[in-house]
């Protein structure tokens, strides 16, 4: 009651309740894409920055810190720009060279994933085959790659042929380790699972070991391609008969005190490397993503 006039005090009615959210439209991006958006801009704006940094400091280096009549050992970035990559001249010399390496890394890189893809399968299949192989393996890692190679050229000739045989032992050992790791790394359950239905052995390593194994043995290819490249130079460093590789024409340059030269050899040998790197990582992003859909 209201005390003023005698009449009931009005009732407040009840708030209607807040409208639910509305979802989200199709096609609008939501809070993950923005965030995985971000990341990928921050994977390429990183190294960018770091690259700027680099030549900054080369620069700095040639122009100050080295004396003007020494600066042949470390050239500026525009001076290796100017004879290293816009003469053409030396531009085609280098391209053809590392061509001939590449394909030599290519095809002992390829050897080698075969050969340690199907060596970590036997010992992952049969222990003897472990016990027997790994020691070797381990072995092969452990010896100086520059005492054997001259071996190699007196045994196999000094050709492509060798070369071809040092680019795969070098990368040999992480494959092996990866796909021995990749292929003993399957749950127990799983293989419970599989005993449950009588499955033979073929069909556990074709359904289950190999499937679960394959992101570790793309970790090792991954390693591997960079050990490729590196086994191919140091093989034209040695084996000098036939095309000329890059590690031989890196010798030259450097006999000759062609920095700018030498310089450009490093930098695109290296860009190989990553190119194998790179697209080895986009595959084993693309195979785990499709495994793991979310």
């Amino acid at each position: 009651m209201s005390a003023a006039s005698g009449l009931p005090a009005p009732v407040a009615e009840p708030s209607a309740p807040a409208p639910p959210g509305r979802p989200p439209k199709a096609g609008t991006p939501g809070p993950d894409h923005g965030r995985a958006r971000r990341g990928s801009l921050a994977r390429i704006l990183a190294p960018v920055v770091v690259f700027a940094l680099v030549l900054g400091l080369w620069t700095y280096a040639s122009d100050h810190l080295i004396d003007p009549t020494s600066r042949f050992l470390l050239p500026p970035p525009l001076s290796v720009l100017k004879v290293g990559l816009l003469d053409w001249q030396n531009l085609s010399e280098i391209l053809s060279a590392l061509w001939t390496t590449t394909s030599v890394a290519l095809t002992g890189l390829a050897i080698s994933m075969v050969i340690g893809v199907a060596l970590g399968i036997l010992m992952s299949q049969a222990r003897w085959v472990e016990y027997s192989v790994y020691p070797y393996a381990v072995a092969l890692q452990t010896i100086p790659i520059l005492a054997v190679v001259p071996l190699f050229g007196f045994w196999f000739g000094f050709d492509f042929k060798s070369r071809v045989i040092v680019c795969v032992l070098i990368p040999l050992f992480p494959i092996i380790t990866n796909t021995l790791f990749g292929m003993k790394s399957v749950e127990a359950g799983l293989h419970d699972l599989f005993s449950l239905y009588a499955a033979n052995r073929f069909k556990r390593l074709l359904f289950l070991q190999l499937p679960a194994a394959l992101p570790a043995i793309l970790t090792g290819f991954r390693i591997s391609a960079g050990l490729a490249v590196i086994g191919a130079i140091i093989a034209d460093f040695f084996f000098r008969q036939g095309n000329p590789g890059i590690g031989r024409l890196i010798d030259v340059y450097r006999q000759n005190l062609q920095t700018e030269q030498l310089l450009t050899s490093l930098l695109l040998s290296s860009l190989v490397g990553l190119v194998l790197f790179w697209g080895l990582d986009l595959l084993e992003n693309r195979i785990v993503r499709r495994r793991n859909p979310r």
